[in-house]
């Protein structure tokens, strides 16, 4: 559902700030807590704060790296900054709230410490009207118990299968241990319905691997 403050589609920046990180996952309507402390970083977020609060989160291509100025994936989410707080040794604790994906159309000269694009939203623009994925939840919850067990996750398996599919699916998508390209993946999924399948197939992959061959297959 919409929030009073999200922005409508007319309204999207022709700019944004980018946030390269490795291995993590922002989906629309998710909830990412970010600890900011680099300079550059730091520097985002003030910009951010003063011109509609938005980041766009994405990832550095498979084995790229943080460091330096690494290539990029070429989708990514916009997140908008609900959340802020200042610390005592100079860092900047803020939530994101997952708004809407992007291509990235061309990265800009950098006048900044920090790195920015011109996002193309139009692949996107369903994201913005959110609807329930077909969710076949006996076959998750099968698939689940097993994978938090091997992965020594504690969950809450009442609250789980009571939850509205969007949610449990962006929560579990944005904090199962995925490998970054299968984050990937779940990023660029092109609809609730197939993001869904996706998600239980990596987790019925990873729970079921053999024991001692780590991870399984991946594709």
């Amino acid at each position: 559902m919409s929030g009073a403050f999200d922005p409508d589609y007319e309204d999207l920046p022709a700019r944004l700030p980018v946030f390269p990180l490795t291995g993590v996952l922002l989906l629309p309507r998710g909830r990412l807590p970010l600890n900011i402390f680099e300079p550059r970083y730091l520097a985002m977020t003030q910009h951010a704060l003063g011109a509609g609060r938005m980041i766009g989160m994405i990832q550095p291509q498979e084995a790229a790296g943080d460091a330096g100025d690494p290539p990029l994936y070429r989708t990514g989410c916009m997140g908008r900054i609900i959340e802020f707080r200042e610390t005592e040794d100079g860092r900047f604790l803020i939530s994101l709230l997952g708004t809407i994906r992007f291509d990235i159309a061309t990265e800009l000269p950098r006048h900044e410490l920090f790195r920015s694009v011109a996002p193309d939203w139009s692949r996107w623009r369903g994201d913005l009207a959110e609807r329930e994925p077909a969710l076949d939840r006996d076959r998750l919850m099968a698939a689940l118990k097993p994978y938090f067990r091997r992965h020594g996750i504690n969950g809450d398996f009442s609250a789980i299968e009571k939850a509205p599919p969007a949610h449990l699916l962006t929560s579990l998508a944005m904090l199962c241990p995925f490998a970054p390209r299968e984050k990937q993946a779940l990023l660029e999924a092109v609809d609730p319905d197939t993001r869904a399948d996706l998600l239980i197939t990596l987790i019925e992959m990873s729970a079921h691997a053999p024991p001692g061959g780590g991870e399984a297959p991946r594709h």
